[in-house]
């Protein structure tokens, strides 16, 4: 048992960081920091500039991409200094991650605390965190074209629901080393419990795909237009909704589609979830789903209200970091109810 707590102690950790890793990444999407790094060196990399030659360099090479010659031309060797530093963090919180996985596994497997299984399991999320810095390699070097100044949106959402990914089976894992089996309950309160599970799937189905409407949004900048709510420049829906042809280029080209789109998912989520609460306080079950559905339920109030701040705001920097870090901890919150939902294999009458 105590084996389970600093296992899951631990697993916890990581999600902590792999949190603070997505938020580092909205943000230096949001100060164009992104591509402030032209080399993938990913041991040597560790290591910032450590005199003014090295810092000079770095900003010749910066300084052959569109986004210098549009975006940033003059801005001097401080103005890149500020760039440079927080695409740098982002990547060494990267490596970091990926020690604070590694090293301690090995101690794990050594003194026998952990299982075959799970070991193999942790393995494979080494593997993923590798891969996860491997495609965002990939997303950045799509900035890296000669008529484009950020990167591409599909690879930017790539990027951010590989992450989600690691991060969910990673949360789940560390969920049932810490409560392998789940709670005794009677039949009546099973079954109840397996409708608001079902509905729980739902809500999670609908905030994942709310999440890439709003990788989108981020990365065609559509949080820049339309900066009212609830309507957009004066209707519901945006007249130029379907202006693009064939009719799916608008979801993601077209601005006002991505953002309408973005808010219409939001809402449906919200809605969503908040009914699965109703219908769960109103049920008969037990007091730790019930304490996880009222969390899941403040928690979506607070991202809808954080949306709609950044949006009306024109997404300053702090704003559109917490919002996209807050996600995560809405996400988590609703993956928590569903472990704490699972349904025993027996149950008494």
């Amino acid at each position: 048992m105590n084996n389970n707590k600093y296992i899951s102690n631990w697993l916890f950790f990581i999600c902590f960081l792999l949190l603070c890793m997505i938020a580092l990444g909205g943000y230096t999407r949001l100060t164009g920091s992104g591509l402030s790094i032209m080399d993938w060196k990913p041991i040597t990399g560790m290591l910032p500039p450590l005199s003014h030659d090295e810092w000079v360099r770095e900003f010749d090479l910066y300084k052959t991409i569109p986004q210098y010659k549009i975006l940033n031309n003059g801005f001097g060797l401080e103005g890149f200094k500020q760039i440079f530093w927080a695409e740098w963090s982002h990547r060494f919180l990267g490596r970091i991650i990926g020690l604070v996985i590694f090293i301690p596994l090995i101690f794990f497997y050594y003194k026998k605390m952990i299982s075959k299984a799970l070991s193999l399991r942790l393995i494979l999320f080494v593997i993923l965190g590798g891969l996860q810095g491997g495609i965002g390699w990939f997303m950045v070097h799509s900035g890296f074209r000669p008529d484009s100044t950020a990167v591409e949106p599909v690879r930017l959402v790539l990027h951010l629901m590989c992450a989600l990914a690691l991060y969910i089976a990673i949360l789940w894992t560390a969920l049932s080393v810490r409560h392998p089996e789940p709670n005794r309950m009677r039949r009546s309160v099973a079954e109840i419990t397996f409708t608001v599970r079902k509905l729980l799937f739902v809500d999670c189905a609908l905030l994942l795909i709310t999440i890439v409407a709003g990788g989108f949004t981020a990365g065609t900048h559509a949080g820049h237009s339309f900066n009212t709510f609830p309507l957009m420049n004066g209707h519901l829906v945006p007249s130029d909704y379907a202006s693009m042809s064939p009719f799916l280029a608008n979801w993601f080209e077209n601005i006002a589609a991505i953002q309408f789109n973005h808010r219409l998912l939001a809402t449906i989520t919200v809605i969503m979830i908040l009914t699965t609460v109703f219908i769960g306080l109103k049920a008969t079950l037990d007091k730790p789903i019930k304490d996880s559905l009222m969390l899941m339920g403040w928690a979506v109030i607070i991202q809808y209200v954080l949306g709609i701040t950044t949006l009306l705001l024109v997404v300053p920097v702090w704003a559109g970091t917490v919002h996209q870090a807050f996600a995560v901890v809405l996400l988590t919150t609703l993956i928590i109810a569903l472990h704490r939902s699972r349904t025993p294999k027996t149950v008494t009458d």
